[in-house]
């Protein structure tokens, strides 16, 4: 049974966004990038920071967790009862900026038309400050929450999370809850929310072509012994299609989902403009696979390195040995073994000149995650959701990978895992001109507002 201030509660949530939105410009201002040790400080800074504010909205226990070569996390609650607790989690480190073309101050919050600019605007600030502005109208409005909530601040999530595990085996108190709701996810347009069930997971391969002892001149040796690096080009070009596109590996997916996923708004246009193509260029054709089926579910590959000679190292010479570092997206339900498989078996058959070709996998990476959501927690959530934004949530996938997310899904596979977030596909995270779209950040506040109240029905589990 809804409460009977919920939508009260929902109102004062909307009054008050001038103010939310000024919280979330106040811990935007701290460069709080994990990948970069100058700004470790600025991590912790900002940890402590967003503990003292969760102390002034009267959560019990908030502090700052931290363990030994390890980044810090916030962790906070507010027990109201014997009902459910709900966990939220999310990330208050960001990914750097240095060398970006930022319009706007990367680390001031700057509005231009409906959309918010600032590193972390959307990736995750935004996110979990959406639910403490729903979390600060409950305890304003009606006096306390709808059921009881823990809140789980990470310093590490854009490094990969080293350590999240560390803190759950250190601090397992911290994330004891009966549902766990997880920020810092997509919604597919701005007017349609969505429910993240999968993700793509992630590995680097090194692809080696070597032929000679040493570096030797090409003009006397050109024709009579083996080019590694024309070698490297050609067996990388086996593992894609005319489009580009990873042509191994590729994997069926349920009839019903590739259907529906036609239905996901990934429009030419607005993929062309969340892409930033320009004119002149056409984004890929769908081939036979809805956009939504290629982004989400389907492996891909980037090359993100070679040692082909740079202008400021051209000579007229075969080169010893060429290399390039690959990017692989792991397809949901898709394991690293088997795309590893797939890749090596392309590169090293009957190689080109006969060049010795070798597959490393680099160390780090994600695994994929493949969610059903089932039971009333979602159910709960879908009517949420059709209260804020008018609209039921759509059943989406990313296409990036986020090691946290198949962390909770290994450790805490009892407990329901709702994936929202307060991102589109204008975002732009982790490039320049980061934004957040402030329609989609208020509907996600009184979305907020909504879930908890529905939750707060359910039983414990």
């Amino acid at each position: 049974m809804s409460h009977p201030k919920a939508d009260q509660v929902c109102r004062f949530a909307r009054d008050r966004l001038p103010q939310t939105v000024e919280r979330l410009a106040g811990y935007l201002r701290y460069p709080a990038i994990s990948c970069d040790p100058a700004h470790f400080d600025d991590v912790r800074r900002l940890a402590r920071r967003i503990r003292d504010d969760l102390e002034g909205l009267g959560f019990a226990r908030a502090r700052v967790l931290e363990l030994e070569d390890a980044l810090p996390c916030v962790a906070a609650e507010k027990l109201v009862g014997d009902g459910p607790c709900v966990l939220i989690y999310g990330h208050l480190d960001l990914q750097p900026v240095k060398g970006e073309p930022w319009r706007t101050p990367p680390h001031e919050l700057t509005r231009k038309g409906d959309r918010l600019y600032a590193r972390g605007s959307g990736d995750d600030m935004g996110g979990w400050v959406s639910h403490l502005a729903a979390i600060e109208a409950w305890l304003s409005v009606a006096g306390s929450l709808p059921c009881n909530v823990k809140l789980l601040i990470e310093g590490e999530e854009e490094i990969g999370s080293p350590n999240l595990e560390r803190y759950m085996d250190a601090y397992p108190d911290a994330f004891q809850s009966d549902v766990m709701v997880l920020t810092d996810c997509e919604n597919p347009s701005t007017e349609v929310p969505g429910l993240t069930v999968s993700l793509r997971g992630l590995m680097e391969l090194e692809v080696i072509c070597e032929a000679l002892g040493s570096d030797v001149h090409s003009g006397l040796w050109g024709n009579l012994a083996p080019d590694v690096s024309m070698a490297l080009i050609k067996v990388l070009s086996r593992l894609i299609d005319d489009d580009g596109r990873l042509a191994v590996g590729r994997v069926e997916v349920p009839e019903a989902w590739a259907k529906a996923a036609y239905d996901v708004p990934l429009t030419d246009p607005l993929v062309r403009k969340g892409a930033h193509v320009i004119d002149g260029v056409a984004s890929l054709p769908e081939r036979g696979r809805a956009r939504a089926e290629w982004a989400w579910r389907q492996p891909a590959v980037t090359i993100l390195s070679t040692t082909l000679p740079t202008p400021d190292l051209e000579k007229n010479a075969l080169r010893a040995a060429a290399s390039a570092t690959l990017s692989i997206r792991i397809a949901p339900g898709q394991t690293r073994e088997e795309i590893k498989t797939l890749i090596t078996d392309a590169v090293t058959g009957d190689p080109p000149g006969g060049v010795k070709i070798s597959v490393n996998e680099k160390p780090g990476g994600a695994d994929s995650w493949l969610y059903t959501p089932r039971g009333p927690a979602f159910a709960a959530a879908d009517r949420a959701y059709e209260k804020a934004w008018g609209h039921p949530l759509v059943q989406i996938g990313i296409g990036g990978s986020i090691p946290f997310v198949a962390l909770f899904g290994r450790r805490y596979s009892h407990l329901p895992l709702i994936l929202n977030g307060v991102l589109d596909p204008e975002s732009s995270i982790h490039g320049p001109n980061e934004s957040m779209h402030i329609g989609v950040f208020e509907k996600a506040i009184a979305a907020n507002v909504y879930l908890l109240d529905e939750l707060g029905d359910l039983p414990r589990s």
